[in-house]
């Protein structure tokens, strides 16, 4: 039994090792349950002493068998079993968790504790013996949970670490009872111990979270009657133990009531990137086609400009022939506005003075003719 309990908390903590180192990542992992129902099973290694007690009554009986033996052959036939040197269990809690702000927690809760061991011893008849003691015990517990700031302890940027604080009571039918007798305990108001442990949040899905918790506990009980009273060759004392222990437990609660969801920014982002996009792939299609505007504006004005240094290249050429014509022949009023005191250069001959002079008309070759007055009688 010692065997297969360590493997089976070196399984615990090879899982909760695991479940720690691959976490994922979350944006924003909270408990979002204002109420919230949860069950908390798990394996407890109890702090109890008085175990040597019953593992004397049974080395005792175990030696009245040997020395009530005949022959070796009635020796041989005695046999025995021992009391497991640790006592450990499976406990089961179960509550109603409240959230007072975020992050903070108080729960109650109460649970089931039971821890049975058992031995067989043969006599020198061979006839068996069955010896046996259990605990039991129903604690209640009031519970103040709070999260572990990211700065002080994180492995994924979120506050996923929490310690949880406990405060027990029992209640009736915590006892131990024997082969021989029972102890019932005393159940007082005040309480009856503490509880420490420090919790991780190892799983989350809408609302159910999965937390995995190692801690300690202390929950100490006492009876009016004597450990005498329950085992051979007990002490004559008013009897005492302890139910608490080193514990692993395993929490899943389930909200049922929480706080509304605030959809994150992120969602909000990637619409506003979506209408984004859309928006700047039309602002996109409306700047081709006003960029394809201006081609075809910018095309148009080049065709027409250039119809236009066409029609007014040759519209020059036409004028520049008119001008180059006009500026040819001189008209007849720049003849008429020539003067005959104009000098001749001293080389030139005198005929093409003569030339260069204006034409006279016929009516000024012919000789006047004398008037009547002039004319002889």
């Amino acid at each position: 039994m010692v065997s297969l309990a360590k493997k089976i908390l070196c399984l615990a903590f090879v899982l909760t090792v695991t479940s720690l180192a691959e976490t994922e990542n979350s944006t924003d992992i909270h408990d979002n349950s204002r109420i919230a129902l949860f069950l908390q099973p798990g394996i407890s290694f109890l702090s109890f002493d008085q175990r040597e007690y019953f593992q004397d009554a049974i080395d005792t009986i175990h030696h009245e068998f040997l020395t009530q033996a005949l022959d070796k052959r009635d020796s041989a036939n005695v046999a025995k079993q021992d009391f497991q040197k640790v006592n450990f269990c499976f406990p089961i809690y179960a509550g109603l968790q409240f959230q007072l702000r975020q992050d903070h927690f108080v729960s109650i809760g109460a649970g089931y504790i039971h821890d049975n061991e058992s031995v067989v011893l043969v006599d020198q008849n061979n006839r068996s013996h069955h010896y046996s003691y259990t605990i039991q015990g129903f604690p209640l517990f009031l519970e103040y949970r709070f999260a572990i700031p990211v700065n002080l302890m994180s492995l994924s940027n979120e506050s996923l670490f929490s310690i949880a604080l406990r405060w027990y009571w029992t209640l009736p039918h915590t006892e131990i009872y024997t082969s021989w007798g029972k102890l019932a305990a005393e159940t007082p108001y005040y309480g009856s111990g503490f509880g420490l442990s420090i919790g991780y949040l190892l799983f989350n899905w809408k609302s159910l979270y999965v937390y995995g918790d190692l801690g300690y506990s202390y929950i100490s009980v006492k009876s009016k009657k004597q450990y005498a009273d329950i085992v051979p060759d007990g002490p004559e004392e008013k009897a005492k133990w302890n139910i608490g222990g080193i514990q692993l437990q395993i929490r899943v609660s389930f909200g049922v009531w929480n706080k509304p969801v605030v959809i994150e920014d992120s969602t909000a982002t990637t619409d506003s990137a979506v209408v984004a996009g859309d928006s700047s792939k039309t602002v996109g299609k409306d700047g081709a086609t006003a960029d394809s505007a201006g081609v075809k504006s910018a095309t148009a004005a080049k065709d027409s400009s250039s119809t236009l240094g066409k029609g007014g290249s040759a519209a020059g050429k036409e004028s520049a022939t008119i001008v180059t014509k006009d500026s040819a022949v001189p008209s007849s009023a720049e003849k008429q506005q020539t003067t005959p005191e104009t000098k001749q250069p001293a080389g030139e001959p005198a005929k093409e003075s003569e030339q260069a002079a204006p034409p006279t008309s016929k009516k000024s070759e012919q000789p006047a003719r004398p008037s009547a007055e002039a004319r002889p009688e």
